[in-house]
């Protein structure tokens, strides 16, 4: 009897960019609304984004001293296999104190050492992973976990196909309204006027250096044009943005380093560029957003190139390269923002290929494997 009262309790972990915060946040929230009661512990990477953003949203959050393996020889490589096999123990003495039903990890490097650490103690485990070309990460837990999440078709390449779940990324719930009165609203935020065109820029929540440079190599045409500008910059970059930017000293330019209601910049946007992180595009298609996506060449297996054909094959987006960038990407903007057939061919299309209930559907695995491990 006493198993049928007990609260559920799930340990989620990753992080390091929006990307990965903002969807565990979302799964968490899915997680409250089917039972107030179930008990959730975040853990992340100490000193990454994740340790204030997810106490701001009202979670406990422990951090793990892990970091990244650089691909090039480094001096930081030699204290990563220390700090890995540190957060390992860690991460076994964090699951034995919260005592977890399942662990659930989004991606970020805290997911791994917590989730060979559940693996290794017969604790359900469930990945959720984001990218249409699995992380390294995801791809060596695959065979241990019990279930794997996916938001693109064709992922049997990477994973048991039994495993697999297609439930779409999870997005932020305040962010689908972006009508009537959020639009308003979001004109009274911004300080803009209705009768002049925006466009929003986000490079990441951790901002994008090639963009930032090309948004700066063309605020004077910007400003000639009269267009609105919401950019947020990532705080690397957002001192020198300001800075730029004074010179032209436009109240159309409006610069963040990084913006917490992105309902609002959605909702007032009429045109998005944007790299093409996997939680970013599913988010341009939730809000039926037309964008012009410029994929980072950072990121492990080009998989930000692979997001943004997904879009670009549809018709539903515009791809800019990252070499193209500086000398296409505010042309292409500004003939963009006056193409209203063609925005509106995006906006039709993005919207297609939106997965809806996301957050619920991951919510809903989670607690099928609990139950699947308590019979």
């Amino acid at each position: 009897m006493s198993n049928q009262k007990r609260n559920l309790k799930v340990i989620i972990s990753g992080g390091g960019t929006g990307g990965h915060i903002f969807p565990a946040i979302s799964i968490a929230n899915a997680l409250k609304q089917k039972d107030c009661n179930t008990e959730i512990l975040f853990v992340g990477a100490e000193g990454k984004m994740e340790m204030e953003k997810v106490p701001a949203a009202g979670y406990k959050i422990i951090g793990l001293p892990v970091r990244g393996f650089q691909r090039k020889l480094t001096f930081q490589n030699i204290s990563f296999f220390y700090k890995l096999l540190v957060s390992i123990i860690k991460a076994r003495k964090i699951i034995r104190s919260f005592k977890p039903h399942i662990v659930v990890g989004v991606g970020g490097f805290a997911s791994g050492p917590i989730l060979r650490a559940a693996t290794c103690m017969n604790i359900p485990t469930l990945i959720q992973e984001q990218n249409s070309y699995a992380g390294v990460t995801n791809k060596i837990l695959a065979n241990k976990v019990n279930k794997v999440c996916v938001a693109y078709e064709n992922m049997e390449r990477f994973f048991p196909a039994e495993k697999i779940v297609f439930t779409g990324n999870p997005v932020r719930q305040d962010l689908i309204d972006t009508t009537g009165k959020k639009h308003e609203e979001a004109l009274l935020y911004f300080g803009l006027q209705e009768n002049k065109k925006t466009i929003l820029v986000i490079g990441g929540s951790l901002g994008a250096r090639t963009i930032n440079n090309s948004i700066k190599a063309g605020l004077s045409e910007i400003t000639k044009h009269k267009i609105q500008l919401i950019w947020q910059t990532g705080k690397n970059y957002y001192h020198d943005a300001k800075k730029v930017a004074s010179k032209f000293n436009s109240e159309d330019i409006k610069i963040f380093d990084f913006i917490s209601r992105m309902d609002l910049a959605y909702s007032v946007a009429d045109i998005v560029i944007s790299r093409a992180g996997a939680i970013t595009i599913s988010e341009l298609c939730s809000v039926k957003k037309p964008s012009i996506l410029v994929p980072s060449p950072n990121v492990a297996e080009d998989h930000q190139t692979k997001n943004a054909m997904a879009l670009f094959k549809n018709d539903a987006a515009m791809m800019i390269t990252d070499a193209e960038a500086p000398q296409k990407l505010i042309d292409e903007g500004i003939r963009l923002l006056n193409n209203e057939f063609l925005i509106n061919v995006y906006r039709e299309n993005s919207g297609k290929m939106a997965i809806l209930n996301s957050s619920e559907k991951i919510a809903g695995e989670i607690i099928s494997l609990t139950k699947l491990n308590a019979s």
